[in-house]
Parts: C-alpha cells; structure tokens; sequence
C-alpha cells in the first residue's frame, strides 16, 4: 500500500468522523427513527400471522395500528418516567443525612479518620444532581422525540414506493436483485436483533422491578427502565444497570445490608438472563466479534455518548453485512466477525 493511498484514507477517515461527530444532532435522531421503524414493521409482521388482520387488513393499516401501538407504550412509559423523577426530586433531599451516616460506619470498619471530610462532604454534596444527570439521559434519549416522529411518517410513506424506486434505478434484474439481498439481509439482521434484544431487556426489566418492589425502593419503576436502557449496551450496561439502584439503596436506607441483597439479587438477574437466556434466545444472530462490539461501544459512545453506546451494536451490523457484499471490502467484514464465516 503506497504512502498516497494511506494518506487519502486516513484524510477520509477524518473527515468521516468529524461529519459523524458534527452532525449528530440530525443523524441520531435519524437512527432512532431508522430502529423505531424496525419495531413497528416487526409488529407488522407479527400482526400479519393473525389470519383475520392479514386477509381484511391492508398494509396502511398494519402500520396504523402498529405504529399506535408502539407510541402508546413509549408514552406511557415517558409519563411514569417523568412523575418517578418528580417523586425523586423531592424525596432525595432527605436522604442527605444517611450519607454521613453511611461514611461513618465506613470510617469505624475501617479505622479511618473522616471527621473533616465528612464536614466539606456535608456541605458540597448535593443528591439533586444525581436527579439532574438522570433527567439529563432521559431528555437525551426522548428530546428529539417530534424529529423522530417526522422521520418515522415519512418513512412508512415512502416505504409504499420503495420497490417501484428500486426498478427504476437498477433496470438490470441481477442487479435489482443483488441490492434486494443486501436491503432483506439487513432487515432481518437488525429486525431479529431489535426484537430479541428488546424482549431480554424487557425481561430483565420486570425482573428487577420485582425484586425492587419486594424490597421497597423508591420509584422502581423508574429504576428498572433505566436497567432496561442499560442492558441494550453490550457488557458494560448490565454492570452499571446493577450499580445504580444497589447505591441507590443504600442512600434511601443508610443501611449496607438491604443495598447488598440488592446488588446480590439484581446481579443474579443480570448473570442469568446474559448468560444463559439470551444466547439461548439470540444464538449467534450477528456474527460479530465480541472484540468488535467492545471497541464500537467505545468508539461510538466517545462520539455521540451514551446514545452512541445505545446505537454501537445495530450500526456495526449494517456496516458488517455491507462490507460482505462487496470484493473490495469483503475481508473488512471477515475481521468484524465472530469466527471468520459471513454465512447466517
């Protein structure tokens, strides 16, 4: 590889990365929209094996109710999400006093000597930004919901003229059929990903929420969703997705014991369920690398944050299944995969 091509890649390269980095504010949205679009044409999908619905229903319809259904559940949950960071902010405050209490079994376990830290930690610490920063991912995650929606609407309006777009383009039928190929691979891939993803998540979720509830930690509601968020980001999410609500307890307690069951049980939730359900569940769906997933969630979260690491997975498997369909990047999509085998 002469030193011209090196240098015209890695200038593309930059330029690539710098356009993903500046205009995130109209790509994100995008995406979002792109991923939503997959969930609605997936309960299209199952609407449709309901014989009544697929012999008087058309098409128009299908995405009526299925894009109804799906905007129900995400306002219903936005709302109780919403009343839960209220509930939070007003109730945190008084939790203020079981920091010192819980630094100073600290300080008597270990022998330390935090008087004075516990002064300066008494009169800086504020628990309200800890609802701040929660309030802060969900307006990330749901402040560009009405752009979102325009894309989504005019989305399923040109999907009705797609095909007919196609023939027009590709006039060859090898060629029509080859870009057919790719677009249904890439369908599938991200359709089934989505799904499966979204039921694991969904089933850790309620998981979770069961065992906050029995314990009786404020808003659990709100503390399970953020662990179904989480556990859409590759091996790093079910980790923090423990953390948050196991501190959590042992703020509204002042007590190690309930925040250790906590950590405990909601671990053991996370472990069963990423260990064993899911690859049951999901197999090997995406043939990618785990190697490839870890450095995608660290490339794209240092773009675009946690929505970045939220997005990581369904990019790279687009990218993988379009880098196999063409010689020249063939071997790129060889490296992305798990075994070194694009068959799936």
């Amino acid at each position: 590889m002469g030193a011209t091509r090196i240098a015209s890649i890695f200038i593309i390269s930059t330029l690539i990365i710098a356009g993903l980095y500046l205009g995130k504010n109209i790509l994100i949205p995008l995406i979002l929209a792109t991923i939503i679009w997959f969930i609605i044409r997936e309960i299209r999908q199952l609407i449709r094996k309901v014989p009544f619905f697929r012999a008087y229903f058309p098409s128009w319809l299908e995405n009526l109710i299925a894009s109804i259904t799906l905007f129900a559940i995400i306002s219903v949950v936005l709302g109780v999400i919403v009343s839960n960071i209220q509930t939070l902010s007003i109730k945190l405050p008084y939790y203020q006093s079981n920091v010192e209490q819980i630094l100073i079994q600290i300080e008597e376990l270990f022998q330390l000597d935090l008087q004075q830290d516990l002064k300066t930690l008494g009169a800086t610490m504020d628990l309200s930004k800890l609802v701040s920063i929660a309030f802060t991912m969900v307006s990330n995650l749901f402040g560009n919901i009405f752009i979102v929606l325009i894309y989504i609407l005019f989305m399923l309006i040109e999907e009705s003229g797609f095909h007919h777009k196609l023939r027009a383009i590709y006039q060859v039928t090898a060629e029509r059929k080859k870009i057919l190929g790719i677009l249904n691979k890439i369908d599938h891939s991200i359709g089934k990903y989505l799904l499966l993803k979204t039921f694991v998540s969904v089933l850790t979720g309620v998981l979770s929420f069961i065992i906050l509830l029995v314990f009786g930690i404020e808003t659990p509601f709100f503390w399970a969703f953020l662990i179904f968020v989480l556990n859409y980001i590759p091996t790093i999410g079910s980790l923090v997705a423990t953390l948050f609500p196991t501190l959590f307890a042992l703020l509204q307690f002042g007590d190690w014991y309930p925040a250790i069951w906590i950590l405990l049980l909601v671990g053991m939730v996370q472990m069963i369920v990423g260990n064993y359900i899911e690859p049951l569940v999901m197999g090997n769906s995406l043939n990618i690398s785990s190697l490839v997933v870890i450095l995608a969630l660290s490339f794209w979260g240092a773009l675009w944050g946690i929505t970045g690491m939220l997005l990581s997975v369904p990019i790279t498997v687009i990218l993988a299944i379009l880098f196999a369909e063409f010689p020249s990047t063939r071997n790129i999509a060889l490296m992305l995969s798990e075994k070194g085998n694009l068959k799936r």
